[in-house]
């Protein structure tokens, strides 16, 4: 028998023809016992209703004659998402069951996009229910009354713990939640949502902090995820890095046409707009139909693209990873994904937008941008089957999410030492924060350190004399309101038509290369630059067409550990004769090429190519660690030969393994008796192969921004991009020179190791090498592995009049005829 607590959400839950999941009536029943915890449960199985149920539930027991009319209950539910987007969408799903049950309960949002009227509302009568982001949370915390806002709160949900959890955003929310508890009377819940994490005890070690005890709610729910790989008509035994997606036009849109609503994912902003140009070059009886929605695009029109979707009024959607996370598009009933997503979790996460409901398989399409990139089709399916998930690791000691945490404290009602060390070492991040650490760093926003004391712009905290550390200066506040936040980002350039009408922004970088009269292609329209005026460029709509197609300076995705040992144990299945799935049958005579001129790698084995072409002596590498491992290990063995060689190389990677090409020929042998893998000063010779120094100035520059250090302007008048990089690579030098036992500095140079290197992970990729056997061959030509490698450099390097097709083109008929 049900527990009679839980009969109103059954009730709601049958009057739907629904019925709860065990997972969801678990959840239930854990909070109703006092019980904080993470629920683990796949997109579109109704992870929502698990939580929110549960707060109602909580509502009705304790008001059992009164929940239909008690009204102004204060705030009883904090609910925090990653992104703005999916705050409209739960604020309906929640509000149409306060309807639905007669609880006069509001549902409200408040994030950077709430206007001035709305939020002096909220603050005047708090609803019950808050949608909000991390960012916002602390805004509310930096307001003078906030304890009367949070005095009634009964529980804080973060969703999409996943997203967050291993980035400063989610240290944000661990100080949030423990600072909140510290002025409560009464002990909230605290609940986090994921969907998709291999690491799933320490995620929620980081949700609930060092004191409460980890409780996982994981639902045993089967959604089968149906992957359809989508087969080029011919497989190129030498396929190359990404010409392959927009030749699959023809293939692709029958599929769109078989459905009703589907989400195109493509891995970069530039994909989605190329994309979208090309389908509707293909289709122009879709225009109307077809939308497009990335993070540089206005809100106004990526409101417009989420609403569509809800009302059926699209037909598809090109997107990036701005529509990854749980917004329920109920339409949607198929995904597209273009290329593969580098990482098993993020394929998942998309492939869970379509059959976004209970029971619903849901069905993903996978596009190839090149032909190898089949396996990785391949690697996924497995993965997914073995529920082999990549983990997120909290960031440990970001000093700077810290001190702009201290400094919000100050805006709002102040803070003694004694009171809020307790708090922050009760975090996850910051659990081995010593006393004398946050000494310094009360010292800091008191006097800017040991070398900025003279400055009255970072003196910004008082002693005052109530023993409270405050922000007494308006100006400082209100600079600090301005800043608050961990997402430092590119300096932005506003695109205007004359008429004054906004269609988002570009970096910076891309419209300082053009000149006046240029034109490029952006939102969905080619356009052509009239006139940059401080960080607003003015365009008009051309009527002639180009093929410069905005671009922005992300990093590459890199192929995750996870997804590399599938692709491997792959390799090895096929070296015993196995071809398990359709994929691996239809690139065989690509592995068959590679078999033939060299030899197909295994878990077991790195595989070293060497051989001239008229380009020069070149070796080839393929320890399958992704390219961000494969770009510090390539300088790092560069490095080390060229202490014992006079010799100079080029070096190119991606995924599966680097190349280093020299003019000079290269005895691999000799070579690998210097032990060039060897562990000994493994972390001093990366440091010496790449530019240390540049990392950390970059690196300081996001935390100078997110300490407050650099104000990054006004709304409306951004500091330039010269500015910033200027005012903080000041502050590197003085800290350098006058300071260098600063912890921010320290913190750079930790981040640009951990963070830019990937440290940890390349020391293990180092180790792993050292377990495997070396197999070395000498193919006569580029093989099927190294061409791709070959053709990434002479994308970035080479200059020439000819279209860089044209020169693979001419490199392929040199040796195809020898297969």
């Amino acid at each position: 028998m049900e527990d009679k607590n839980l009969e109103p959400a059954l009730a709601y839950f049958r009057a739907k023809n629904w019925e709860a999941f065990e997972f969801q009536k678990t959840a239930w029943k854990d909070y109703l016992d006092g019980k904080s915890g993470l629920l683990n449960a796949p997109t579109g199985s109704g992870k929502t209703f698990a939580l929110w149920f549960a707060v109602i539930l909580d509502f009705i027991r304790k008001n059992p004659k009164d929940w239909k009319s008690k009204k102004n209950n204060g705030l009883q539910l904090i609910w925090m998402t990653p992104l703005r987007a999916l705050s409209q969408d739960i604020q309906k799903a929640m509000q149409e069951v306060c309807y639905a049950m007669d609880l006069p309960w509001q549902v409200a949002v408040r994030n950077g996009d709430t206007d001035a009227k709305t939020r002096a509302a909220l603050k005047r009568k708090p609803p019950e229910v808050l949608i909000t982001t991390p960012e916002t949370l602390h805004i509310l915390i930096a307001q003078k009354d906030h304890e009367k806002l949070f005095k009634n709160l009964q529980c804080v949900v973060v969703d999409e713990w996943h997203e967050l959890v291993g980035n400063k955003r989610g240290v944000q929310v661990q100080l949030g939640l423990e600072y909140i508890q510290s002025i409560c009377k009464h002990t909230f819940r605290r609940w986090g949502i994921s969907a998709t994490i291999g690491n799933m005890e320490e995620a929620a070690k980081a949700l609930l902090g060092t004191k409460l005890p980890i409780h996982l709610v994981k639902a045993e729910i089967d959604k089968p995820i149906i992957l359809n790989s989508i087969f080029p008509p011919e497989i190129e035994k030498y396929p190359w890095s990404g010409h392959l997606g927009i030749r699959m036009m023809e293939q692709v849109i029958p599929i769109i046409e078989a459905g009703r609503t589907v989400l195109l994912f493509t891995n970069t902003r530039s994909q989605t707009e190329i994309w979208y140009q090309k389908l509707l070059e293909a289709r122009p009886d879709w225009a109307g139909w077809i939308a497009m929605h990335h993070g540089s695009l206005d809100m106004k029109v990526r409101a417009w693209v989420e609403d569509s979707l809800h009302e059926g009024r699209l037909k598809l959607v090109v997107c990036t990873s701005s529509l990854d996370l749980g917004v329920d598009f109920r339409p949607v009933d198929r995904v597209i994904q273009v290329g593969s997503p580098k990482g098993v979790a993020r394929f998942i996460q998309r492939a869970g937008r379509a059959g976004h409901q209970p029971g619903l398989p849901s069905e993903i399409f996978f596009v190839p941008t090149n032909s190898l990139e089949l396996i990785e089709a391949a690697a996924l399916r497995n993965a997914i089957e073995s529920e082999s998930l990549e983990s997120q690791f909290p960031p440990e000691m970001p000093y700077d999410v810290l001190i702009q945490f201290l400094v919000t404290l100050a805006v709002g009602v102040g803070f003694r030492k004694e009171d809020v060390y307790p708090i922050v070492k009760n975090t996850f991040s910051f659990k081995d924060l010593s006393s004398e650490e946050m000494d310094w760093l009360i010292r800091f926003i008191i006097q800017g350190g040991d070398s900025l004391s003279s400055y009255e712009d970072f003196l910004k905290v008082i002693l005052d004399e109530d023993g409270l550390y405050k922000v007494k200066n308006k100006r400082i506040a209100m600079k600090h309101r301005l800043s608050m936040g961990t997402i430092v980002s590119e300096p932005m350039i506003k695109i205007k038509f004359k008429n004054g009408a906004y269609l988002g922004t570009v970096e910076e970088y891309f419209i300082t290369k053009m000149k006046i009269g240029d034109r490029f292609f952006f939102a969905g329209r080619s356009l052509e630059l009239l006139k940059i005026k401080d960080l607003t460029a003015t365009v008009k709509v051309s009527e002639k067409k180009t093929t410069n197609v905005v671009s922005w300076m992300g990093a590459r995705m890199s192929l995750s550990s996870m997804l590399a040992d599938q692709i491997l144990q792959i390799l090895q299945e096929y070296n015993q004769g196995l071809m398990k799935s359709e994929e691996v049958r239809q690139i065989a005579p690509i592995l068959d090429l590679q078999s033939k001129l060299s030899v197909v790698p295994d878990p077991d084995t790195l595989l070293i190519e060497s051989f001239q072409s008229k380009q020069g002596y070149h070796l080839f590498f393929y320890p399958f660690e992704g390219r961000m491992i494969h770009e510090l290990m390539s300088a790092m063995i560069a490095y080390r030969i060229s202490v014992s060689y006079p010799v100079t190389f080029n070096m190119a990677m991606n995924d599966y393994g680097f190349e280093l090409l020299s003019d000079s020929p290269i005895a691999i042998e000799e070579i690998l008796e210097e032990d060039i893998f060897t562990l000994k000063n493994l972390e001093e010779d990366a440091l010496l192969c790449v530019n240390e120094s540049e990392m950390s100035r970059r690196k300081f520059r996001e935390i100078a921004g997110i300490s407050g250090l650099v104000f990054q302007g006004f709304p409306g008048k951004q500091a330039t991009f010269k500015h910033i990089q200027s005012n903080s690579s000041l502050l590197f030098q003085v800290f350098e020179q006058y300071d260098p036992e600063n912890l921010l500095l320290k913190q750079a140079q930790k981040e640009a190791l951990n963070q830019q290197m990937e440290q940890e992970k390349f020391v293990k990729a180092v180790k792993k090498i050292n377990q495997k056997r070396i197999d070395i061959r000498y193919p006569v030509q580029f093989t099927p592995f190294s061409f791709p490698i070959m053709v990434d450099r002479l994308s970035r390097t080479t200059l020439s009049s000819e279209s860089l097709e044209d020169r693979i083109a001419k490199i392929q008929a040199q040796f195809e005829i020898q297969d």
